[in-house]
């Protein structure tokens, strides 16, 4: 049952960032709620996504994401991971992104295939600098397709995780991973809010390098409490929610969680997941970096 003491941030106040919102699971739905974001990206345009770990089938469909990346005549751009898997390697990666299917619909580039540079983190606590793949620089905007879901470490994963995390470099995974500039020697043993704190940082220092030029969606399907990432993860026990759009990563996230815990299914497994990892952190530090908003207007797309 959905939980009743649980304080949704959404408002009616006109100066709240916008989020957009479709029970329609489809290419349809998924090019409804881009349009209604109102934005014709310009110049190169990256897709950035999850190729998901070899194993693993909650990953984006390749079908459902395929006329929206035609649309943007986009590039799907990932960087590779920094456990051992099948996606840790390049060679290995671009394996897994054909098995996948993702060559099938569009072009691919593995970011960090050829090296890495940094960009500056400003106002941070933990990081002063983020390492993302040498091609990051190669696009003018990046259209931010997330499956938000679970998380092993973060708690949850959205679009927040997919552009601090999900851009960075093997390396610069570890960095986030450590919660400081230093790569610990364990760098997935951190202190929890370190690692959560320096996700908001990393994120932040993309949207800014990007000087804001992203939109992010974000698909609720496959309701897994672990990530694409993980390669034998738990089956969802709850139903599909929607798709949600917004130009603030901060509050397309806070919408997603709050919709966890309106849910009317059994949503206790992922809320448990939420909570253990403190995953709600990320926004809140997000917000701390002036990254966006947690107060979001919701408009239902599928009321029009």
């Amino acid at each position: 049952m959905a939980n009743a003491t649980y304080q949704s941030y959404r408002t009616d106040s006109l100066s709240a960032p916008v989020v957009y919102m479709t029970r329609d699971i489809s290419p349809a739905g998924l090019m409804k709620a881009y349009e209604a974001l109102g934005v014709k990206p310009r110049g190169k345009v990256a897709v950035k996504l999850s190729t998901g770990e070899g194993g693993n089938t909650h990953y984006l469909d390749p079908n459902l994401i395929k006329d929206l990346v035609h649309r943007l005549d986009g590039t799907i751009v990932e960087c590779n991971t920094a456990y051992a898997g099948t996606r840790n390697e390049t060679s290995k990666h671009w394996q897994t992104i054909k098995e996948h299917g993702f060559m099938d619909i569009a072009p691919v580039d593995l970011m960090d295939e050829e090296g890495e540079i940094e960009i500056p983190v400003e106002g941070g606590r933990r990081l002063t600098g983020d390492f993302v793949g040498s091609h990051f620089t190669n696009y003018d905007y990046y259209v931010v397709l997330s499956h938000f879901k679970g998380h092993m470490m973060g708690g949850f994963g959205g679009a927040l995780k997919n552009i601090s995390i999900g851009i960075a470099s093997s390396h610069g995974k570890e960095r986030i991973h450590s919660g400081q500039d230093e790569v610990l020697d364990e760098p997935f043993s951190a202190e929890q809010d370190s690692f959560l704190e320096a996700m908001a940082e990393a994120a932040t220092g993309v949207f800014n390098a990007l000087h804001g030029n992203m939109l992010f969606i974000n698909v609720m399907n496959n309701l897994s409490v672990d990530c694409d990432c993980d390669g034998n993860p738990h089956a969802p026990e709850m139903k599909d929610i929607g798709i949600l759009a917004s130009l603030d990563p901060v509050a397309v996230d806070q919408a997603c969680v709050d919709q966890v815990y309106l849910a009317d299914d059994n949503n206790g497994p992922l809320i448990e997941r939420m909570e253990s990892r403190h995953g709600i952190h990320t926004v809140e530090h997000a917000v701390e970096m002036a990254l966006g908003n947690r107060n979001y207007r919701l408009v239902d797309l599928d009321a029009e």
